[in-house]
């Protein structure tokens, strides 16, 4: 086995989709994994991402922001693959993936679909 091959063996891709005309993921559980990063589709209304969490099995959503009050924005264009510290997400469950901000959402003109790059640590 390749240290590649061991490197996939690891890694979770999972797709959440931005439908056409809306702005926001359907909630997905992590499964206990951690969020690495994303890919972006080739199509893709531009826009920063933001992302909500759940605590409680999907019943109350919360924007996530930094320790100073601000969403948690990932700059990102069309094909793009962003990776983060994995601290940065590690105590969410459950998360929605949103096209632009909280006050300023933008709608994807086509369904996108934003390929979620997990771990188990």
């Amino acid at each position: 086995m390749s240290a590649k091959d061991n490197c996939e063996s690891v890694l979770d891709i999972w797709p959440v989709t931005i439908s056409n005309g809306t702005s926001i993921t359907n909630g997905d559980n992590l499964g206990g994994l951690r969020l690495f990063g994303l890919v972006m589709p080739a199509l893709w209304t531009p826009a920063n991402l933001t992302f909500q969490a759940s605590f409680d099995s999907g019943t109350s959503w919360h924007n996530v922001k930094d320790s100073t009050g601000n969403e948690i924005t990932v700059t990102a264009s069309a094909g793009d693959c962003v990776v983060w510290v994995p601290t940065a997400f590690a105590s969410i469950p459950m998360i929605k993936i949103r096209s632009g901000s909280a006050a300023s959402p933008v709608t994807q003109a086509a369904s996108s679909i934003i390929q979620l790059i997990l771990r188990s640590v």
